[in-house]
């Protein structure tokens, strides 16, 4: 299992007719895009990624739409040669439901092109940049910092503050988000296995310089990219091939390309709020060993003692992690429910218990149904799924039939099974809030507010019951990371889906003329965290263009909306505002509000070249009832 990182063994195999699956996507039509996405689900080596990425150049340059992938351009910074880097990162983005196109700086220059508003990277003003640089492009060398005698903290501050100019300069120019990898020491020792416990050495140097970055980048809205433990994890002589180096600068193997790239893309597509958000669980030879319908409670295999029920315990113990940080857990399995849930509650050395799972799909239903339900109950794209089964044929028809949803290829071992998934990086993050952390729990106290729905006939009745508070506030620095990060992720409740980066937010805090609203929510549950965001802006006389208005899906059903509107109305009256204007633009994911506006008493649609549509309220003549819920203002008048 050593080749599992370097072959992306979570995926399935190259297929052998790749060449002509190329070939024959027709770049013309209006389906590339979920073709070549299908082909580089794939696990593919260097040589094909880069065949991908020039037939994605091709169709680029020729005006072929790639939809429905999104397009994005990166920017990369690097002390070595990019071009294979960059075919890797492009060929490799489909994957992740995204067309990048790599604009790269001059060979070195990396504060150079930082620091020049005319630079080619600043005049493309890219989603994000790569700032790669290696040991060797931080000013280090072998011999230069080793010895007793030298001064650490002299390299270590040079290197930091060369970091700092180049993240300071994109953040200025090009208004991006700058992923930030830090070193991979050589493999090379000077001191032997003091190498790190002298001070000045390389390695202690590097140690350094990695603690500082990772200081630097908390909570600043730049990412980090952790190539060290990735270099680690492979086996440092294996990551850097110093014959590749030495002959055309290249940053790593050639053949661990494939796996940079893939993680640089988790990353990216973290960014754009493609992270995912649900695990799907089958039950029999995944969560224990055996089949629970014929082995009963008492045969399956999940045990202490017993290498294989270990396993399958170990699988379970990362799982609950997983759910730890956030990630919602169902299930779909191919049984009675009853026989299903026995486990659950009756055998002693299950870790995971019901009380875990927000959704329970045990039936005779096909995996793909059960996946489209479970994606429905929790109100959650198939795209945020995440399907584990251990059954080869059942993985490859939700791969057929759901290709958004992404499946984990198993190895037969299941001690294996929680490594396979770690390496993945299907719940890859750009940051961590403390909504982040809930999210599990969220959508656990989603499903007993649906039970209670059951047993409550009017919906008045039900929302009353939910005993609702509600808080408004503008933009705020301790907010800042959870309202980028919902501007970037929510795709189905977003009216016009624009994305702005951390520090773009920043700066709507300062602006007094229009306003902003991030909105949390907390019932008889739980609390929900922040679900909403709301950007208004003044434009001609006393009109508030509604900019962005997105919530999380999961509050659906509650009225929430309405709630909002009658804040929106409140704040506009108290400042003067006689008019809204809100826009809804068409994605072909956010179809779920094309008639929000209309929902909520907005008239005088006005429709525009591209689908969207414009609608306006005049705030002295609207009326919305607000529901049932308590209301907080933090900062607003």
């Amino acid at each position: 299992m050593s080749d599992l990182y370097a072959e992306l063994r979570w995926l399935p195999q190259t297929p052998a007719d790749f060449e002509a699956r190329l070939r024959a996507i027709e770049w013309h039509g209006d389906g590339a895009g979920r073709s070549v996405k299908a082909l580089v689900t794939h696990a593919l080596d260097e040589n094909r990624l880069h065949k991908v990425a020039g037939a994605l150049r091709k169709a680029r340059a020729a005006g072929h739409s790639l939809h429905p992938l999104a397009p994005v351009a990166l920017g990369v910074i690097a002390n070595g040669t990019t071009d294979l880097v960059c075919a890797a990162i492009s060929g490799t983005a489909p994957r992740f439901g995204m067309a990048v196109e790599c604009v790269t700086g001059a060979y070195d220059q990396g504060i150079q092109d930082a620091l020049d508003p005319a630079s080619a990277i600043n005049v493309a003003h890219p989603r994000a940049v790569l700032v790669a640089l290696d040991w060797r492009g931080l000013g280090f060398a072998l011999r230069s910092s080793g010895g007793p005698a030298h001064d650490p903290g002299e390299a270590v501050e040079a290197a930091r503050t060369r970091v700092a100019t180049i993240r300071r300069g994109i953040r200025d120019h090009a208004g991006a988000t700058c992923i930030v990898q830090n070193l991979a020491p050589p493999p090379e020792r000077v001191f032997g296995s003091l190498d790190r416990n002298v001070a000045g050495s390389l390695a202690a140097t590097i140690d350094a310089v990695n603690r500082a970055i990772a200081v630097d980048l908390a909570g600043s809205g730049d990412v980090l990219l952790d190539v060290e433990g990735l270099a680690a994890t492979v086996g440092l002589a294996r990551w850097h091939a110093p014959h590749e180096w030495h002959l055309a600068k290249l940053p790593c193997a050639t053949a661990l390309l494939p796996l940079y790239a893939d993680h640089v893309c988790r990353l990216l597509a973290a960014l754009q709020g493609r992270s995912k958000k649900c695990l799907v669980l089958d039950l029999d030879n995944t969560l224990w060993g055996g089949v629970i319908g014929d082995d009963g409670v008492a045969g399956i295999r999940l045990a202490q003692g017993d290498a294989e029920g270990e396993a399958y315990l170990a699988f379970q113990e990362y799982v609950l992690a997983l759910r730890d940080r956030g990630v919602v857990l169902a299930v779909s399995s191919k049984n009675d429910d009853a026989v299903a849930r026995a486990p659950f509650r009756e055998h002693p050395d299950m870790r995971i218990r019901e009380s875990h799972i927000a959704v329970f799909q045990a039936n005779w239903n096909d995996k793909p149904t059960n996946l489209v339900a479970i994606a429905r109950e929790l109100a959650l794209g198939l795209e945020s799924l995440v399907f584990v089964d251990d059954n080869p044929f059942e993985r490859e028809l939700v791969r057929q039939a759901l290709p958004d949803v992404a499946v984990i290829e198993l190895p037969e071992d299941p001690a294996l099974y929680a490594r396979t998934l770690s390496a993945s990086g299907v719940f890859e993050l750009a940051a961590l809030s403390a909504d982040d952390l809930n999210r599990a729990s969220y959508y656990e106290g989603n499903a007993r507010r649906a039970g209670l729905r059951s047993g409550v006939v009017d919906l008045d009745e039900y929302l009353a019951s939910l005993d609702m508070h509600i808080t408004f506030a503008p933009f705020d620095a301790v907010g800042r990371t959870r309202i980028a990060q919902l501007i970037n992720k929510s795709n189905q409740f977003n009216l016009t889906t624009r994305r702005y980066t951390e520090a773009e937010v920043e700066a709507l805090e300062a602006d007094a003329t229009g306003l902003t609203l991030q909105v949390r929510l907390e019932d008889a549950f739980g609390d929900n965290g922040m679900i909403s965001v709301v950007i208004c802006r003044a434009v001609a006389g006393a009109t508030w263009e509604i900019d962005s208005w997105l919530m999380s899906c999961r509050v659906l059903g509650r009225k929430v909306e309405q709630m909002v509107l009658h804040e929106l109305l409140r704040q506009a009256a108290a400042r003067g505002i006689t008019e809204l204007v809100g826009t809804y633009l068409p994605t072909g994911r956010n179809g779920l509000v094309q008639e929000h506006y209309a929902r909520l008493g907005f008239s005088g649609v006005e429709t525009a070249a591209d689908g969207g549509t414009t609608w306006r309220l005049t705030v002295a003549e609207a009326s919305v009832v607000p529901p049932p819920m308590r209301v907080t203002r933090i900062g607003l008048a």
